[in-house]
């Protein structure tokens, strides 16, 4: 388990992380989204050992990782700037890799490099940046490695890479327990990946949530009433957004599920519909309510 406690990182006068507190469960999928310059980048090489907090810690199992070279065996960064040795093939790659890391699976690496269509005997920087992308996944999750670190992994590959990457990583955490942290500026990447997220704003956490607890005390409701709508449709709940398009109302909702159905139920509307809400409409909901605007901060 990963833990920040007050983790702090300056560059000269500018506070890139700022006295963060943040717990990462073993065998989650931890979303870290934010703008650009929120503190993403340098968080992720904090928990790699790559830098030192000014002030706090981040702890692995209780073990702080920047002093601790078993602790940062641990883990494996993805930067979002790619780096290779100076013209390297991808098979160097390996070869270095498996010196590092001791549970470096070959035999796998070949099999992603063929199910990817990458030839491991070629030189890196004639790649795309959505193939060296691909190369650093793979060297990833063939390092054995218990944490792997993200940043903007899934900018640049094409739609069918992308599904392929979150299919590997969902592989991975169930079958041997990878923790993967994917930090992006972009909500929609991470919506059908992460089961635990983390908004950073201006170096600090904003907001950090499972999205199953979200998802279950925010609800979304489309609704076409008899006439007028009534001045209370929901009395009691709180209200977090109303949208109206011609006759068809939408309702967000924070409150049971049980009880949003039954004050649509005693109205008798002509239509009701309880639909499913997207990670952006959960972030945008619980941001508003405490001042921000989601939409401003991510996109």
């Amino acid at each position: 388990m990963i833990t920040a406690v007050e983790a702090t990182k300056k560059f000269d006068d500018i506070v890139a992380v700022d006295h963060i507190n943040a717990t990462i469960r073993d065998g989650s999928v931890f979303g870290l989204i934010g703008s650009n310059g929120a503190g993403k980048s340098t968080f992720l090489r904090m928990i790699a050992g790559v830098l030192q907090p000014d002030e706090g810690d981040i702890h692995i199992d209780g073990t702080s990782i920047f002093e601790s070279p078993a602790v940062k065996a641990r883990c494996f960064f993805i930067s979002d700037e790619q780096y290779f040795f100076q013209n390297s093939t991808p098979a160097e790659m390996r070869d270095f890799y498996r010196m590092m890391y001791p549970q470096f699976d070959n035999e796998r690496f070949r099999k992603l490099m063929l199910a990817f269509d990458l030839d491991e005997n070629r030189k890196i920087r004639t790649f795309s940046k959505g193939m060296k992308k691909q190369v650093s996944v793979i060297c990833g999750v063939c390092a054995g490695t218990d944490y792997l670190l993200c940043d903007e992994t899934f900018d640049g590959l094409d739609p069918v890479a992308r599904q392929a990457v979150k299919g590997i990583f969902a592989e991975d955490v169930c079958e041997r327990g990878l923790t993967p942290i994917v930090a992006s500026h972009n909500l929609r990447e991470l919506e059908d990946i992460c089961d635990h997220v983390g908004l950073l704003h201006r170096g600090g956490i904003l907001f950090s949530r499972d999205l199953d607890d979200m998802k279950l005390g925010i609800h979304k409701a489309q609704v076409i009433f008899r006439g007028q709508p009534p001045e209370q449709v929901f009395p009691g709940m709180e209200v977090l957004r109303v949208e109206q398009r011609g006759s068809l109302f939408t309702y967000t909702v924070r409150g049971r599920r049980e009880q949003v159905q039954g004050w649509l139920a005693e109205l008798q509307p002509t239509f009701c519909e309880m639909l499913p809400l997207t990670l952006e409409e959960i972030f945008i909901s619980e941001t508003e309510v405490v001042g921000y605007d989601i939409k401003k901060l991510i996109f």
